[in-house]
């Protein structure tokens, strides 16, 4: 399974990143690299916890995570 990280940045500066294929995974930063910092972070507790209950068999994953220029 693929995991896309969206990013933006905040009308108040904060940069915001999502994993668009597991809702409500998102975190903010200071910078772009800090929010999908947090957010990977996030993302594999999710799958972790997930897989501990049973919830998903396992499967591998890949993380693309697009540029901001």
């Amino acid at each position: 399974m693929n995991f896309t990280i969206e990013q933006e940045q905040e009308s108040d500066g904060r940069w915001l990143a999502e994993v668009l294929e597991l809702p409500g995974v998102l975190a903010y930063g200071a910078s772009s690299l800090e929010a999908v910092s947090k957010v990977e972070i996030l993302a594999l507790r999710v799958i972790a916890e997930r897989l501990e209950h049973s919830e998903n068999r396992p499967f591998s994953i890949n993380i693309s995570i697009p540029v901001v220029a």
